[in-house]
């Protein structure tokens, strides 16, 4: 399961609103391989479903995520920082070894 904070669910439905999606759009999230950690996060609003994709909700956002990526991110949560260090979502994935400074790579 992927999971979405409160903050990061927010920061979605504002991009929503304002990129004017229409109804039925998700959040795609996948890996490929790449990054300076080896494996890197995609991420990217998407509103056709393929074969194999997960589909899951959470705090009322829909997550899709190809079979493939999901087995490096179960128990993923999306979140959402606005401090100094950087402001943007990112990912808590309890499966990453280690990640690149960025937060936009890692290994397992």
């Amino acid at each position: 399961m992927i999971k979405v904070s409160l903050k990061a669910k927010q920061y979605i439905k504002q991009l929503l609103e304002k990129e004017q999606k229409s109804p039925g759009t998700f959040i795609r999230v996948g890996v490929n391989s790449g990054g300076c950690s080896g494996l890197e996060y995609q991420l990217q609003f998407d509103a056709d479903k393929k074969e194999g994709d997960e589909v899951f909700e959470d705090n009322g956002i829909t997550v899709v995520v190809d079979r493939k990526s999901l087995l490096y991110l179960i128990g993923t949560e999306l979140d959402y920082s606005d401090g100094l260090s950087g402001k943007g979502l990112f990912f808590n994935n309890p499966n990453a070894s280690r990640t690149c400074s960025c937060g936009e790579s890692f290994a397992v």
